[in-house]
């Protein structure tokens, strides 16, 4: 017996195989054929795998229960043993309402969630509820559970080919693997924003429809003119819209139940509204996720190449240098100064770190202070020992951002429009070869993933191949310097659940400091978050 979520793209050549091994299908689906592979292969059916998938499988036979996760995590899977029963599904959520289901607070994951603005790790906010990592399976039988990874994402680097080798090679993969995304049994669009990533996707894929969201504040915050302008020029059909402030806040509670636990991406709420968008018009999109983490797009991955000339200073001058320009008020050199004072490691795990422990102790009521949760990110950092430093940030991010926020927002915001999204650059061809290129094929003093750039150029028109990356611009800083945005932040934060948490006195001053000139607008949209989702889920 079979529970599936996802799509298996290869499922017709495993088909093939299958038969050719005396298996009779009663069906033309893709759950049919984890069925019959796993009766034929076992676990070892799971790299035969190009797809997203989060599986199920009880064997009646051996009274066992087996699940399985994607290699990248694009499909959630939870599971909780409370007693006898063991729970599993696709969000928290459905295990509420089950008789058997204690619904208590994970009180040890709000440190976390203050470091990474998301959950990461196997724990989640719900006390015995846990994901189930992604490359892994599990095994349940007679009451004990088996996890087990089957899949490591290494990179591996061959310094041997030319850049235009790479080129050819991505260009064709990733056509490839457009194509295989594309199978459907209905009409298949893509979003596209002004980054290269979603444009060379909806280039590639040669959809009718595309979808933008933008915010009404100038073109800081709106993609919509580069998207349509790209639109026209494909040509494509690009249907967009402008999400008001009362939008954005006002649907906010509803996300946060959508997310299952408290997200703190404001980018997730964008997303919401480009599902909404695409929702109405068919089922499946494509979208752009994954590229940045392979090919080596965020612009963190440039610092090993900037300022070279600086870093040949010893180690020791540019930590004093660094101690005492971190005395006076910020400015450009100044800050310079602070920041080359670093290592690269604490450079880059710097921005991934919202709260330190410090900030932490003042901010929270109860600060229980059971060690720095950074040590996952040191534990992934440690292990690479010996790579270039691009790829050793790269092997962070695939473990922990990707999954823990890229890939769970774009999951549960398509899911809850019901809309399937689909994610061509997270696949198993395209990693293959993303995990050989070389440093100098990823990032530079100037710019990002160059050879996916140079790519997707000769699809794109120029200027949208070169584009800077944007994320998804999100105004919140801006708003909460604005009334009625900062009345309402100021209201939840005088509430009893913020006082159950936190210090009040400690959340109003940085609500304050940011009014009046600072940037802590992410450490107030962190705490926010989690209150609101905390009311969904625990309050009255």
């Amino acid at each position: 017996v079979l529970t599936f979520n996802g799509e298996i793209y290869n499922f017709q050549e495993i088909k093939k195989d299958l038969l050719a091994a005396g298996h009779v299908f009663k069906t033309a689906t893709d759950s049919e054929v984890l069925l019959h592979g796993y009766e034929e292969y076992g676990t070892g059916l799971l790299n035969k795998l190009r797809g997203m998938f989060a599986f199920v499988i009880w064997d009646k036979e051996k009274r066992e229960l087996f699940g399985a996760r994607d290699f990248f995590g694009i499909k959630p899977l939870y599971y909780a043993k409370m007693g006898q029963t063991l729970m599993f599904g696709s969000e928290i959520k459905s295990f509420l309402h089950h008789p058997h289901f204690q619904k208590e607070l994970n009180e040890k994951a709000l440190e976390s969630y203050l470091s990474f603005q998301y959950s990461p790790g196997p724990e989640t906010f719900f006390k015995n509820v846990y994901k189930m990592p992604p490359a892994h399976w599990f095994r349940y039988k007679g009451g004990k559970m088996e996890i087990t990874r089957y899949w490591l994402p290494t990179f591996q680097a061959e310094e041997d080919k030319s850049l235009d080798y790479w080129v050819d090679e991505i260009e064709k993969t990733f056509d490839d693997s457009v194509e295989a995304h594309k199978i459907s049994d209905v009409e298949v669009g893509s979003f596209l924003s002004s980054g290269v990533d979603s444009s060379y996707v909806a280039c590639s894929a040669h959809v009718d429809k595309t979808f933008t969201v933008g915010f009404d504040n100038g073109t800081k915050y709106n993609e919509i003119s580069y998207a349509q302008e790209l639109s026209e020029q494909i040509p494509v059909k690009n249907i967009s819209h402008i999400i008001t402030p009362e939008e954005f806040w006002g649907t906010f509670p509803k996300i946060q139940y959508h997310m299952d636990e408290p997200l703190a991406d404001p980018s997730a709420v964008a997303l919401y509204f480009v599902c909404n968008t695409a929702a109405q018009h068919l089922k499946v999109v494509l979208s752009g996720e994954g590229a940045d983490e392979i090919f080596g797009g965020y612009n963190i991955y440039r610092d090993p190449f900037t300022a070279r000339w600086y870093d040949r200073l010893p180690p020791w001058l540019r930590a004093g240098l660094g101690a005492a320009a971190a005395l006076l008020p910020p400015a450009r050199g100044v800050n310079f100064l602070v920041r080359r004072g670093m290592s690269l490691e604490e450079r880059y795990f710097g921005p991934t770190a919202l709260f330190n422990e410090r900030e932490k102790r003042r901010l929270l009521a109860d600060y229980a202070g059971d060690g720095d949760p950074m040590f996952l990110t040191e534990a992934i950092w440690d292990a690479t020992e010996g790579l270039d430093p691009v790829t050793r940030m790269q092997q962070v991010d695939l473990n922990l951002w990707l999954a823990g926020d890229i890939l769970l927002k774009a999951d549960k915001m398509s899911m809850a429009h019901s809309l399937e999204l689909r994610v061509p650059f997270l696949d198993r061809e395209v990693w293959a070869l993303a995990a050989a290129l070389p440093a100098a094929a990823k990032a530079d003093a100037r710019t990002t993933k160059i050879a996916l750039r140079r790519a997707a150029a000769r699809t794109l028109p120029a200027a949208s191949a070169a584009r800077k990356k944007l994320g998804f611009p999100v105004p919140v800083r801006d708003w909460l310097r604005q009334e009625p945005y900062t009345s309402r932040v100021r209201a939840v934060f005088s509430r009893p659940a913020a006082a159950e948490f936190f210090d009040p006195r400690a959340l109003h001053s940085m609500l304050n400091q940011h009014l009046h000139g600072g940037d802590c607008w992410r450490q107030i949209w962190c705490v926010y978050s989690f209150l609101i989702w905390y009311e969904q889920f625990f309050g009255a």
